[in-house]
């Protein structure tokens, strides 16, 4: 049942956002807020389709914490799920991405639509300036840059991998950031085609004020997500002591 659930999700999954990018072409020639609206209907139609089908549910906790305006959303990345579920929450976002992916056919399109800032990784040691430039950018519209500190998807239990580029962009820009936890992983893994019932918790943590040193951000702000990620696993274990394999094979 586990099996058939995850199939037919995945294949209504990807019809629907293609479903959703045909009907939202004319949106490509309007305000970039258009565009974004995209991605959080994908985003609001999705976690239907998880309950629905795979009866995978959301929690959010700490939606008090969350400010508009200009803002690093630094979260918690274990699944594919936390990256159409922030949209949800922020009125006009901007993801850090690779500079190939706006040369795909009508989703490079959209996120061009959408002002998303695309970067060249080729650029090696001339990255990080270069990001730093557009965020700045983007702060003065007001806008809020999602970021995965670790660069990438991480386990759900795995030892963690900051980089420390978080602090030279919370340095450089003086804008506040909001920490963001997550246990999405131990229910829709990384490369893992199988999807599990249970309860995905997203929680925005207290913000972090701009002005302070470097590496006193970077370690209050690695110290938060993993704590609250790790209890947010913690709980979802205590309900379902099926999960503790995923993690202690993730831990190992």
């Amino acid at each position: 049942m586990l099996l058939l659930r995850s199939l037919i999700f995945q294949i209504i999954f990807f019809l629907n956002m293609f479903l959703l990018i045909l009907i939202w072409l004319p949106g490509l020639f309007m305000r970039r807020q258009v565009s974004q609206e995209l991605g959080r209907t994908w985003g609001r139609t999705s976690l239907w389709l998880l309950d629905k089908i795979c009866d995978l549910k959301i929690e959010r906790r700490g939606l008090e914490h969350i400010q508009q305006g200009s803002l690093i959303v630094a979260a918690k990345h274990q699944s594919m799920w936390e990256t159409f579920v922030l949209p949800i929450h922020f009125s006009d976002f901007s993801y850090i991405l690779k500079h190939e992916l706006v040369w795909l056919p009508f989703f490079g399109w959209y996120l061009l639509a959408a002002q998303q800032i695309a970067i060249d990784r080729a650029k090696g040691s001339k990255l990080l300036p270069q990001l730093i430039e557009k965020a700045k950018k983007l702060f003065t519209q007001n806008r809020q840059l999602f970021i995965f500190p670790e660069g990438t998807r991480r386990p759900a239990g795995a030892p963690p991998h900051y980089k420390i580029g978080i602090a030279s962009l919370y340095e450089s820009t003086s804008v506040p950031v909001i920490p963001v936890a997550v246990n999405s992983g131990l229910f829709w893994p990384k490369r893992s085609f199988l999807i599990r019932p249970g309860t995905i918790v997203i929680e925005f943590l207290p913000v972090i004020a701009p002005g302070k040193p470097p590496r006193e951000f970077f370690k209050e702000l690695q110290n938060a997500i993993e704590q609250a990620s790790d209890r947010l696993i913690e709980e979802a274990l205590i309900k379902d002591p099926s999960l503790k394999k995923i993690v202690q094979n993730n831990r190992s």
